[in-house]
């Protein structure tokens, strides 16, 4: 794991985390003509919060008041990653890959779909069908009725390296996502490994392993295939 560093930072609050994610995000761009390492975080948001990016509209898709939020102990922030509003807690894990695009020659598009990857990769080793949405971006579960969103992404790219990421169910409440339209899809229901492998859902801490070896993997098979 030379190339990408891996942290587990367990629980952690909003704020905190992207102060973590905006350090190394400097320390990478500022080390990248000398070799400085990509860094991983892995975690969970606690408290709860849902965040709503800079998108128009964005904003109007949070169904609850402030007053419902501060009653159920979620927060509601502001963020500068693309997207649109989503809901992150316990039971989510969140990865934030600090990457030089550079370095693995990517564009947006082209990250996107490495994240992408690495959520159905991870679903893979578990049983599990991943599956994407042309018209939307993140991951899909579900051979009946309705597809269900399992992992929602939207991401920050400065200086041709990232922020934010991804964040995928594991075994969050639900019912948290009644409080938004989640990502602005309207209609599209959101699943986790738990409603949708039953006892047979893999705990948290198994899918960040996982999660974490797929993604180190795919970043060094891309550094091998340009050389760099």
């Amino acid at each position: 794991m030379d190339d990408v560093q891996v942290h587990d930072l367990g629980r952690i609050g909003y704020a905190e985390a992207l102060e973590r994610q905006r350090s190394l995000h400097e320390r990478l761009v500022a080390g990248r003509d000398h070799g400085a390492p990509m860094q991983l975080l892995l975690l969970e948001h606690d408290p709860p919060v849902i965040t709503v990016s800079r998108r128009p509209g964005a904003e109007r898709h949070v169904l609850a008041g402030d007053r419902a939020l501060a009653d159920l102990g979620v927060q509601r922030v502001e963020t500068d990653r693309g997207g649109d509003v989503t809901w992150h807690g316990p039971g989510q894990l969140v990865a934030y890959p600090i990457l030089d695009l550079q370095r693995l020659d990517l564009r947006i598009h082209g990250y996107m779909r490495l994240l992408e990857q690495v959520v159905l990769d991870t679903l893979q080793r578990f049983g599990l069908e991943g599956r994407r949405d042309e018209t939307a971006t993140g991951v899909w579960v579900g051979d009946q009725g309705p597809d269900r969103k399992i992992a929602a992404m939207g991401v920050r790219v400065s200086r041709w390296a990232t922020l934010h990421g991804l964040a995928l169910n594991v075994d969050p409440d639900l019912r948290m996502f009644d409080l938004i339209v989640p990502c602005g899809l309207t209609g599209r229901p959101v699943t986790s490994l738990r409603r949708e492998l039953g006892h047979a859902a893999p705990d948290l801490a198994r899918v960040k392993r996982e999660l974490a070896e797929v993604l180190v993997g795919l970043v060094a098979r891309r550094l091998v295939e340009t050389g760099r």
